[in-house]
C-alpha cells in the first residue's frame, strides 16, 4: 500500500532538517564571535526559507505534482514550529548550562551599542530594567518559538505564493 504523502509529515520531516541548521549556524556564530551581529541572526531566516522551499518541492515529487498555497502554509508552520522548539531547546540548554554568562554578554553589548548611539543614561537604565526583566533561559525559549512562527508564517507566505501549482481539475 502506498503512503500518502501529507502536508504535516513532509512539515516535520523538514521541520527537524531545519532545527538542526539553526543549531549549526548558532554554533558558527557563537565559535566565529558574530553571535551579536544583527546581520548574522537574519541569515537564519534565508535558511528557513531554503527548507520550507525544498519541502514544497518534495512535497510535490511524492504527491500528485500539485501544491495549493494553503498546504504550502501548512507545511510551512510545522517546518517553523518544529524547527523553532528544537532550536529553542537547544538554545535553552545552552544558555543554561553551556555559556551561563551569555544572557550578560548580550546585556553589555545592549548597553554599549546604547551608549555609542548616544542615548542618555536614563533612558539606558529604563531600557536595561525593562529588557532585563525578558531576558531569561525561559522567556527566550517562549520567544524564540514565536519569533520563528511569526517570521516562517512570513517566509511561506511568500515561498507559497511562488511554489504553489494548483491541480486544473479542482479549478473552477
Amino acid at each position: 500500500m502506498e503512503q500518502q504523502v501529507t502536508t504535516r509529515g513532509v512539515g516535520l520531516q523538514y521541520g527537524v532538517i531545519a532545527g538542526v541548521v539553526m543549531i549549526i549556524y548558532g554554533l558558527v556564530l557563537q565559535l566565529t564571535g558574530l553571535v551579536f551581529e544583527s546581520w548574522a541572526s537574519w541569515i537564519n531566516y534565508i535558511f528557513l526559507a531554503v527548507v520550507i522551499f525544498l519541502a514544497h518541492k518534495k512535497y510535490k515529487e511524492d504527491g500528485d505534482g500539485f501544491l495549493s498555497f494553503g498546504q504550502g502554509l501548512g507545511i510551512g508552520f510545522w517546518i517553523s514550529l518544529v524547527g523553532g522548539v528544537i532550536s529553542s531547546v537547544f538554545s535553552f540548554i545552552y544558555i543554561t548550562f553551556v555559556d551561563p554568562t551569555f544572557v550578560e554578554t548580550m546585556m553589555e553589548k545592549a548597553r554599549y551599542n546604547m551608549e555609542e548611539q548616544g542615548t542618555p543614561d536614563a533612558q539606558i537604565d529604563q531600557a536595561m530594567a525593562i529588557t532585563e526583566k525578558f531576558m531569561n533561559p525561559g522567556m527566550m525559549f517562549v520567544f524564540g518559538i514565536v519569533g520563528v512562527l511569526f517570521f516562517g508564517f512570513i517566509l511561506s507566505l511568500i515561498v507559497s505564493a511562488i511554489t504553489k501549482k494548483t491541480d486544473p481539475q479542482l479549478e473552477v
